[in-house]
């Protein structure tokens, strides 16, 4: 961290960069004349560290991945005008997907737009996200109430400094309080205690119990507890992309639940008698767009929704995912319950087991199968890695062959709002919420090329920690896969082929077009490779457009018979 300087600001700008800073350690973003003296003031008078990246989207996208990394907030910062539009996707994700961050922009001024400046509030709330305006006698406080309101909610929030604002004397920053949080949602109540301890009378009594998680479980900080109930209960395990890690045993998990399981995984879900599900919002991915859950088995979710979430559900208790756990756990042991053995009497490795694709790598068309790139790249990426995905058909490959320790190492950053080329922008915000982790890309060249001037963020923040892997197959997959099959001319579909290993090798990586399985075995040299000798290393990956990742068969499938 930077040392803190003896001279200290004391305009608008440092009252909310100094104020800011007492709870974000870390701002993203590029600098312009709507943020200049915020930035100027939060190098100067703070410990905060700051990370320039070459896209606006990209620092809301760096924010978010290091939320979605750390469990910390942290903040972004554009100028006003083209440079708060250009944040308009990665903001909208953000909300979609419930992450916290502060968008400190710059604003027009207060005495009316000019020529180039817009209705950044509206843009803004059409998004989802609120913003904050900031003035001279309450810069600091109207910080905080943006702060609390961001982490209160788990929404993005703009915070915004009138451009004739921005540099007014505004005396000694005052002391603001703390933002003032609520506590985790409790179970409570005579009708709540009868839905837990009837919950557990069925868990006890269940033959085949299965228990689903979510990323709302891991927010809960639920995963001791969850592991607790699974071995009360002698469950099977299972969880959504974004939960995937959250249970303590991995012997007896199925993986995760939907388009991206195994055949084998999801056939024991259907055989489930009573599922718990914990912290997940059951959306149409999850549940195989209604075919996760056999029509006899009893759904039961637990959330902090106000209502359950998916109409197959038949039981809902409202609280926080780890609380609930606990008390059912304490149940269970009252009701002198054991565990069904189920676990146990499963292969669950044979069922949780995909497709590894041909011998040699090769699809009919000559290039590289990508589920064969997939099982070999398991084998051969660091153990500590954090994985960051951007979105678009290949997001199955990593999801499916690419175990991970806990939620917080694998995320999907433009998935929630369907978005491609957020990819390269993900990698500095996880490499600085996990600087000691491997923090791995996984891209196509579509939204490789669309995020390119995020390249060389990704390449100077990661440097020997990074690894991206583009999934280059020289089309828009998903639409190739879903409007191709319908007739629809394809041209517009196709990218010609790109060199991603040479545009890596431009910006200062390590670039290697990988034609064969045998080519991948440069990982295995750079993985033996001490960090510092090491650079970004860019697997261009020259896959087949042939092969169609599982889950997208499923959509497919729902297509055809809607």
């Amino acid at each position: 961290m930077p040392a803190v300087p003896t001279h200290v600001p004391t305009h608008v700008s440092a009252h909310v960069a100094r104020t800011l800073a007492q709870h974000v350690d870390h701002v993203f973003g590029v600098m312009g004349n709507g943020n200049a003296w915020f930035l100027d003031a939060l190098e100067r008078s703070t410990t905060a560290r700051f990370t320039a990246v070459r896209h606006e989207a990209g620092g809301v996208v760096a924010a978010d991945a290091y939320f979605r990394a750390s469990g910390r907030i942290a903040a972004a910062t554009v100028t006003y005008g083209a440079g708060f539009t250009n944040t308009l996707t990665a903001l909208a994700e953000a909300a979609q997907a419930r992450v916290p961050l502060v968008l400190l922009a710059g604003d027009e001024p207060t005495s009316g737009p000019r020529p180039w400046d817009v209705d950044q509030i509206a843009l803004a709330a059409a998004v989802g996200a609120r913003t904050y305006t900031v003035g001279r006698t309450d810069a600091a406080a109207t910080t905080v109430i943006a702060i609390e309101h961001s982490l209160t909610y788990r929404v993005p929030v703009v915070l915004a400094i009138p451009y004739d604002v921005a540099a007014l004397e505004a005396g000694e920053v005052p002391p603001a309080p703390a933002p003032a949080l609520p506590a985790p949602l409790a179970p409570a109540g005579p009708f709540d205690a009868a839905a837990i301890a009837e919950l557990a009378r069925a868990l006890a009594g269940a033959e085949r119990p299965l228990l689903l998680a979510g990323r709302g479980a891991w927010l809960a900080g639920a995963g001791e507890a969850l592991g607790e109930l699974a071995d009360a209960t002698g469950a099977l395990t299972a969880t959504t992309a974004l939960g995937r890690g959250v249970f303590p045993q991995d012997r007896f998990d199925l993986g995760v639940a939907g388009g991206f399981g195994a055949d084998g995984a999801m056939e024991l879900v259907r055989h489930a008698d009573v599922a718990v599900v914990l912290g997940a919002s059951l959306n149409q991915f999850t549940m195989r767009f209604g075919d996760l859950f056999a029509p006899g088995t009893r759904v039961v979710q637990v959330d902090v929704a106000p209502t359950a979430t998916h109409r197959h559900v038949g039981g809902y208790v409202r609280g926080d995912a780890a609380l609930v756990a606990r008390a059912l756990v304490d149940e269970l042991r009252s009701l002198g319950a054991s565990p069904s053995g189920w676990r146990e009497s499963v292969d669950v490795a044979a069922a949780r087991a995909y497709e590894t694709g041909p011998a040699d790598g090769l699809a009919a068309d000559g290039r590289l199968d990508p589920r064969a790139v997939a099982h070999r790249l398991a084998g051969l990426l660091p153990t500590d890695r954090v994985v960051v995905s951007d979105g678009g058909h290949f997001i199955g490959w990593a999801n499916m062959y690419w175990p991970v320790a806990s939620p917080d190492r694998m995320m999907m950053v433009g998935t929630a709002y369907q978005s491609i080329g957020l990819g390269f922008p993900s990698v500095p915000g996880a490499a600085a919420a996990l600087p000691d982790a491997t923090v791995v890309l996984t891209t196509g060249d579509g939204g490789g090329l669309m995020a390119l001037s995020d390249l060389e963020t990704a390449v100077r923040t990661a440097r020997g920690r990074g690894v991206a892997v583009v999934w280059n197959d020289t089309v828009y997959g998903a639409e190739v896969h879903v409007y191709g099959r319908q007739g629809i001319t394809e041209e517009p579909m196709r990218i010609p082929e790109t060199d991603f290993a040479a545009l890596a090798a431009a910006v200062g990586a390590e670039g290697v077009a990988v034609r064969t399985l045998a080519d991948l075995d440069q990982l295995a040299t750079w993985s033996a490779t001490p960090v510092a000798e090491r650079q970004f290393l860019m697997l261009d990956c020259r896959v087949s457009p042939t092969v169609v990742a599982p889950y997208q068969e499923e959509i497919l499938r729902v297509n055809r018979r809607g």
